[in-house]
């Protein structure tokens, strides 16, 4: 830390007051996930090939040429044919090229409309392995996408039910689901194609807030076994500003590098960063903002809470809490 003089600009200690406007940034909050969700299904996601279907076929060159990537995606991308994925494989002179083919339009027509238009941006190439994907298989996989979803967040729940009690777990599942809601509006705010990789960016956000909400609770549960006559909004406080600094340091440094992951990555890399840099912001908000006001709203059992014999916390009890 002393090597980076950025560091002193950090306060070591905040008192700042999150608690105060708890019911506003949860009313602003839930607001914002009510316009997401009607995002969702009108105007609805702009789903990409993984999901909608579309044809594919390998490219490649001869043997010691190289085939330039960027001139086969503008080439296809200039047909107008939605999202258009061009992925280079075991060599610089091969690469697999998926389009989506439009509802009505004949096949065979736009997969020779496609291959004409790479002929005529890098010369002669050779084609093989043309294959088309229908909207079934498509379908089967967006939906195992979105249990994959599901899966994760239900995953983190029990983690942190059984680390925890169960006011700590009901506050984290309903930051996990605002982090999700708000990052699929996002999606269809910008119009990015929602893909695989969109898929892997939003669980990803789903680790990080996770991580971030772990963190916050450890240090809340140590302050209420601390503070046990301090009122329960205070200790939220306290530990919200205790674990401030390390919240900025770790997101600031994974937004700067995405940042510039989404400027020099390229279009293929531009839609996954910007999602999983907003989703980090989103996901430290919720930490702060909605996981620890629904602790205070349930109430904890701060008598029951002590050291076993490995030094660690035991959790309480299940059951509704009194508030001191």
């Amino acid at each position: 830390m002393r090597g980076w003089p950025l560091i002193k600009l950090l306060p070591q200690k905040t008192n700042f007051q999150f608690v105060k406007h708890a019911k506003l940034m949860g009313g602003l909050a839930a607001l914002l996930c009510v316009v997401s969700l009607i995002g969702c299904f009108y105007p609805g996601l702009n789903l990409g090939i993984d999901f909608r279907g579309g044809a594919s076929l390998e490219v490649s060159k001869p043997a010691g040429q190289v085939l330039e990537l960027d001139r086969v995606r503008s080439a296809v991308g200039g047909l107008g044919l939605g999202d258009v994925q061009v992925q280079g494989i075991d060599s610089a002179s091969a690469a697999i090229v998926r389009f989506q083919v439009p509802e009505g339009e004949d096949q065979t027509v736009i997969v020779n409309k496609v291959e004409s238009a790479i002929q005529n941006a890098v010369g002669d190439v050779t084609y093989s392995n043309v294959s088309v994907v229908g909207s079934k298989v498509s379908g089967e996989l967006f939906r195992s996408g979105i249990y994959a979803l599901a899966a994760a967040i239900f995953l983190m729940f029990l983690y942190i039910w059984f680390r925890f009690e169960p006011q700590f777990g009901f506050g984290a599942i309903v930051g996990l689901v605002h982090d999700v809601v708000l990052t699929f509006g996002l999606v269809v705010l910008l119009r990015f194609e929602f893909s695989l990789n969109t898929v892997a960016a939003i669980l990803t956000v789903i680790g990080y807030s996770m991580n971030d909400t772990v963190v916050v609770f450890d240090r809340l549960r140590e302050n209420l076994r601390k503070y046990k006559t301090m009122p329960l909004a205070q200790v939220i406080d306290l530990s919200l500003n205790e674990t401030l600094t390390r919240t900025i340091m770790t997101g600031v440094t994974a937004v700067g590098v995405l940042a510039v992951l989404a400027l020099f990555g390229g279009e293929a890399l531009f839609s996954f960063s910007i999602v999983l840099m907003v989703g980090i912001i989103i996901g430290t908000f919720s930490s702060i903002y909605v996981g620890t006001p629904i602790v205070l709203l349930w109430g904890v059992k701060r008598g029951n809470i002590s050291r076993n014999d490995d030094g660690d916390l035991k959790p309480v009890k299940f059951g509704m809490a009194s508030r001191p």
